[in-house]
């Protein structure tokens, strides 16, 4: 039976081309504009570590002083040096790390290579059994090394294949600053997005190409980039490692924990109301407690990590949409109409409402299914200019399979709820009045 109103669709379209072309582009045009800004949505969007991020939580405290205070204000989004190392001793999480960007002076054994500039993450060890970093060679160090101070890296697979040509580089030494480190593991390809675990930098960017315990980039006093906000007088001028040291009053540190259960994220979230109060009651803390512990996905959107402009395009891509499907539909309809006489005698002979209705739904759905495939190609157009644009997230603007389903889906679906009225009004028509008028 589908097969026989196929056949009668196709019969149609070469009967009105013209009328059956506008058609097909009005739907090409919606989708593909659609599609394009939908995919860079999923993309800024989606969850940087899909089965982990229920595990991971962002501690906030309040630590600054009086000054500007307002009261429910949100507390500092990052730790000072002291509470992140006091955090990390205590070990109330079943894995935490602390952690912050640097820029360090990378000099290749190599004498063809020159010295040159590499970004670095300083952190404790944790962070890759946390976030599920994978390796391509040997690993990540463990607390023992990050206590003992350890001169050792952990490098990324593009280093690996700048420095040492791919080949296993662990138990070589990488220089850096100067520093010999000892080289313990070399990441395998690896790129969460967005890069949840900093918000204060490439947050499409690759990740860093050296990583060191948190403890030695204090100990070789490697520089740090990134956000931090000091309060009080800010006078550094005694302290030999200035804003970055135990006790100063900056805030300028991430801190990361994973909590395995519901019971044990509360647990912890009394535990930072706790050190909260007694750290006020230390005198360190002036204001009143006020922590928070957000999950990592409510920890971006609290941040509004996807940019308010690709919202925007995308719901006006989608307006653009519904304006051509309401085009697509009054097409439909003069179409289905202007075939009353035909319809008529198919009623006449037997053909259920019913039938005539499936019909023109048949027919509304090749039309959708012939504008996704155009609409495919205008997607694909689309994301192609936006990676020539400068924006971070730009090179990762591709169409994945889960997004080429969606595409047909979407313009089948869409087009046959935009069939829906034409096909109940095709199916309306009475056939005596029909056959009088012929």
């Amino acid at each position: 039976m589908y097969g026989y109103y196929l056949n009668l669709a196709v019969r149609s379209f070469r009967r009105n081309r013209m009328l059956t072309a506008l058609m097909v582009i009005a739907i090409a045009l919606g989708i593909g504009a659609s599609m394009t800004t939908l995919t860079v949505f999923h993309i800024l969007s989606g969850d940087p570590l899909p089965g982990r991020s229920q595990l991971l939580f962002y501690p906030q405290l309040d630590s600054a002083d009086m000054e500007e205070f307002t009261p429910g204000e949100e507390p500092e989004d990052q730790m000072t040096r002291h509470d992140a190392e006091e955090l990390l001793r205590q070990k109330r999480a079943d894995r935490q790390a602390v952690m912050k960007r640097g820029n360090v002076l990378v000099k290749p054994q190599s004498a063809e290579l020159g010295a040159f500039s590499a970004d670095a993450r300083y952190t404790s060890s944790d962070f890759f059994p946390m976030f599920a970093a994978p390796f391509k060679y040997g690993n990540g160090w463990d607390a023992a090394e990050d206590d003992a101070r350890s001169r050792i890296a952990v490098i990324s697979s593009t280093l690996n294949d700048k420095l040492f040509g791919g080949q296993d580089s662990v138990g070589k030494t990488v220089q850096v600053n100067q520093n010999d480190l000892r080289i313990v593991g070399v990441l395998d390809d690896w790129r969460p997005t967005p890069k949840f675990y900093d918000l204060y930098g490439g947050l499409y960017g690759e990740v860093e190409q050296v990583f060191i315990p948190f403890s030695t980039s204090r100990d070789l006093k490697l520089d740090v980039a990134g956000r931090m906000h000091c309060w009080g007088e800010n006078d550094f001028e005694d302290d030999p490692e200035g804003p970055t040291s135990v006790n100063s009053p900056c805030a300028w540190l991430q801190y990361w924990v994973q909590l395995d259960s519901p019971a044990k994220v509360e647990a912890y979230r009394q535990y930072l109301t706790n050190y909260s109060d007694q750290q006020r009651a230390a005198g360190r803390f002036q204001r009143p407690t006020n922590v928070r512990l957000r999950g990592l996905m409510e920890w971006l959107d609290h941040n509004k990590v996807v940019p308010g402009d690709v919202r925007l395009q995308m719901w006006l891509a989608f307006g653009f949409l519904v304006v051509c499907l309401l085009n697509t539909s009054g097409l439909l309809l003069a179409k289905f109409l202007r075939r009353s006489s035909e319809i008529g005698v198919r009623r006449a002979l037997g053909a259920s409402r019913r039938a005539i209705f499936t019909q023109h739904l048949v027919e509304a759905g090749v039309i959708g299914f012939v504008g996704g495939a155009l609409g495919l190609g205008i997607a694909l157009l689309g994301l192609w200019a936006i990676r020539q644009r400068s924006a971070g997230y730009a090179d990762l603007a591709q169409l994945d399979p889960a997004m080429l389903v969606i595409t047909f889906v979407l313009a089948v679906v869409a087009t046959l709820v935009a069939g829906m009225l034409p096909a109940w009004r095709a199916c309306q028509v009475t056939p005596a009045i029909q056959l009088k008028s012929q």
